[in-house]
């Protein structure tokens, strides 16, 4: 795109700018670039939209024949707004103030005489995604990194420069609502069809000619169905408006995420009146942006943004993995590899214990892929390898066999031998440390850790596990990989437990204890929820595993864990393993815990839940603050980040060492 652009020999017409290049070629198109100076990527400021003010009188005064809308970076279209801006402001009007200010540019856009097209390649998010919509016609090519929506509810806010008006009315108001409460970022053909966009084009075809056709045959958004607009009717609204609010509950605490609510009421309120509800948009977005929630997600998303640049690098690229251990754990990283385009062998002792992990890659693919041929595809880059042939050939190899020291060091006497020299040898060991393991290998430095969660294709951390005599090439590698495959890095240093145990091991410890006092497992479960965890500690033990938390316990619990120990060595022994044998301190069914009392309903009938969850948690930013004592990780920020992506720590409160902070001043 960026070459296209280069080779364009038309004039820009307005020199002045800094972040936009307008020109209009032989055929009257007007083409508009937009390349924000001194970012990787786009994103609307303040700054950009008045320059986009500028481009506007112009166009106004001097009418092309219509008008696209590009980027000139390969990182995408636009972003979405600029969140540090906003982050500056701690007065409701002030940002309300800003937001009608863009609503007002994209006002002008929508309003231009002659047709306009959004051209879409990469990130098309938040007001990109807006700013698209205040367009005639949108389309978006077909590329891998490609996504169309409006994520702005996991900042703990709503979108304000016009989405929820005009997405709502462009695919109605179940459709549109359904985007925005859950702030899905979709690929092109998804958004294609459920009408956010209007055309597709291949990834390798030109959209630049695309674009221009859009415009020489005058194509718009033909408007939505009739059986889209009477979801937006009122009778319809309010309807559908209870049937919103009882789903998202079951996922967001309006005590702690007010964000979709205020969304849903807008729509209800307001969609029989556009400017009304432009009004509203505006004002509820200046009274969520400095809220205490947004904050909180705000500063989860820049520590996400950190942990992401861990895992950039371009001097490693995995293509091979190797993968020991066909368990739950091993086989469900090697589905995951596969899943993300490398080549992965599955080594286990015979084929009877690979087969399972098997049968679990296909139904993920299935799942995740895009077509029956993707998914084909994907399980033949899944090979069965009990010979552990693999090896020799892998650039990264993963032991993820049972959690016992002496079994891990047999296996490491066989395979180093076998293993290339520059391929990185990592153990996804859960609590013991590296320096233990790695003393049977010629060269021990080699080692790392690769501490990946349950379940694997859900959870985004994977803790990178270094001892003092680590390579640090190699701890560099092994985060390379983990951002190849979509997760986020995080080092650690090795000691038992790491991180994400050691503070976990406390925590469903003191739960234990209380629930030997004779608190029920509901009542412990819906204290932990009721902070803003996503699951309790007992539902959580039993989805980790009985037996995996049995070992961490005994390497990481400290004093007085021989009551817990005993507990889990008794239930593990009776073949009682949590999730993944159907019973442990719960019975599942279908993969949820069947409970004696539904969570909602021991939440309002608890009047100590608070004095519970405080008790719950206590151990738990002791830890933390341990942890940081320790140097477990670089930094608070960086023990933040572990914590809420490896535990689901309530993500609106920014992390329990920022919690702890705030909580003091």
């Amino acid at each position: 795109m960026p070459a296209e652009a280069q080779k364009n020999p038309m004039e820009n017409l307005l020199p002045g700018l800094k972040h936009w290049k307008l020109s209009v070629d032989v055929d009257g198109i007007a083409w508009l670039l937009m390349d924000r100076a001194n970012e990787r990527v786009n994103t609307l400021g303040e700054e950009t939209l008045a320059e986009l003010d500028k481009v506007l009188d112009h166009l106004q005064s001097n009418q092309p024949l219509g008008l696209v809308i590009r980027s000139a970076k390969t990182a995408g279209f636009i972003a979405g707004a600029d969140i540090r801006e906003f982050e500056q402001f701690t007065d409701a009007n002030s940002v309300t103030e800003k937001v009608k200010q863009g609503q007002a540019v994209f006002h002008r856009l929508e309003s231009l005489p002659f047709n306009t097209v959004a051209a879409v390649d990469g990130h098309c998010l938040g007001g990109g995604y807006e700013l698209a919509l205040a367009c005639n016609y949108i389309i978006a090519t077909d590329a891998e990194d490609t996504r169309i929506g409006l994520p702005e509810v996991k900042l703990g806010i709503l979108p304000g420069l016009g989405g929820t008006v005009r997405l709502t009315e462009r695919v109605g108001g179940m459709k549109g609502m359904t985007a925005i409460l859950t702030g899905k970022m979709y690929r092109a053909r998804q958004a294609r069809g459920l009408g956010m966009i209007d055309e597709v084009v291949g990834p390798h075809a030109n959209l630049r000619w695309a674009a221009r056709r859009a415009v020489m045959k005058k194509r718009k958004f033909k408007g939505a169905s009739f059986s889209a607009r009477m979801t937006n009717t009122g009778p319809a609204r309010n309807v559908l408006a209870g049937q919103m609010i009882g789903r998202t509950k079951k996922k967001a605490n309006p005590d702690h995420y007010p964000g979709p609510y205020k969304i849903i009421d807008l729509w209800k309120e307001h969609r029989d009146d556009r400017n009304a509800m432009f009004e509203a948009e505006a004002t509820q977005i200046g009274e969520l942006m400095v809220s205490d929630e947004a904050r909180g997600l705000q500063r989860v998303f820049h520590l996400m943004e950190r942990l992401k640049g861990l895992g950039k690098s371009d001097e490693f690229k995995c293509r091979r993995v190797h993968v020991i251990g066909a368990g739950v754990m091993g086989g469900d990283i090697a589905a995951w590899c596969a899943l993300r385009g490398m080549e992965v062998t599955l080594q286990d002792r015979e084929m009877k214990y690979i087969e399972p992990a098997m049968q679990r890659a296909k139904k993920l693919f299935k799942k995740k892929a895009r077509s029956k041929h993707e998914a084909s595809a994907t399980l033949a880059r899944l090979i069965p390898d009990v010979d552990g042939n693999g090896v020799a050939r892998a650039d990264v190899i993963i032991e993820a066999i049972f959690e016992n020291k002496e079994a891990k060091q047999d296996l490491y006497r066989g395979i180093e031998p076998r293993m290339r020299n520059d391929a990185v040898l990592a153990t996804n060991t859960s609590a013991i440390p590296l320096e233990e393991l790695s003393s049977v290998l010629s060269n021990p430095e080699r080692l790392i850790g690769l501490h990946f969660f349950n379940p694997v294709a859900k959870m985004p951390l994977v803790e990178v596990v270094y001892a003092e005599n680590s390579s640090n090439d190699m701890v560099e590698r092994g985060s390379a990989f983990c951002g190849q495959i979509g997760r986020f890095p995080l080092p650690v240093k090795s000691s038992p437990g790491f991180l994400v145990n050691r503070v976990l091991a406390s925590y469903m410890l003191e739960a234990m204890n209380i629930y030997d006092e004779g608190v029920s497992k509901e009542e412990i479960d819906a204290a932990a929820t009721h902070f803003g965890m996503p699951v309790g500690p007992i539902e959580l033990a039993d989805t980790v595993g009985l037996d995996i938390c049995k070992s961490v316990v005994t390497t990481v619990g400290g004093k007085d864990v021989s009551k817990a120990v005993d507990r889990l060595t008794n239930m593990v022994e009776a073949g009682t393993l949590g999730k993944k044998s159907g019973n442990g301190f719960y019975q599942w069914s279908n993969g949820k815990p069947v409970r004696e009392t539904p969570q909602n309903e021991m939440l309002a009938k608890m009047d100590n839940i608070d004095q519970l969850a405080e008790r719950l948690m206590k151990p738990f930013l002791e830890e933390c603050k341990a942890c940081s004592a320790d140097g477990i990780v670089e930094d608070d920020d960086l023990l933040d980040a572990g914590i809420i992506f490896g535990t689901g720590f309530a993500p609106f409160r920014g992390g329990p060492m920022h919690y702890m902070k705030t909580k003091q001043s």
